[in-house]
């Protein structure tokens, strides 16, 4: 595997590694969950990859907006983010492994996408 394949083999196994993982718990697909989940979609990262968007800068200004970024660092959805944070830390220590967040901690992750804001102008 070049880097490239190997850094989007890496990439897509964050949130779900196993599929028999995915398959276990039922979601209720939005966009914003896809997006959040697979790191494609309306993330400036992606877009710039796609070269759509001039810049990968989150409009926080703390880096680029990635999966990560957003779940971890963005700026603008602390509060959403602290919610989730103090739920999941009654468990396990945060930052939590995307792989526990998205299979142990599922309900409250999917509460946290669905209330997620970006703005990608």
């Amino acid at each position: 595997m070049n880097g490239k394949t190997l850094q989007r083999e890496q990439q897509k196994n964050l949130f779900f590694p196993k599929v028999e993982d995915r398959l276990k718990i039922r979601i209720k697909t939005t966009p914003k969950f896809t997006t959040v989940t697979t790191g494609h979609g309306n993330i400036k990262s992606y877009l710039y990859k796609c070269k759509i968007k001039e810049n990968p800068q989150c409009q926080c200004k703390n880096g680029d907006q990635t999966e990560e970024h957003i779940i971890l660092e963005y700026t603008i959805i602390y509060q959403e983010r602290d919610k989730l944070k103090s739920v999941v830390m009654r468990t396990e220590n945060w930052p939590v492994s995307f792989k526990n967040l998205s299979t142990t901690n599922y309900k409250n992750f999917e509460k946290n996408t669905y209330s997620i804001i970006w703005d990608n102008d």
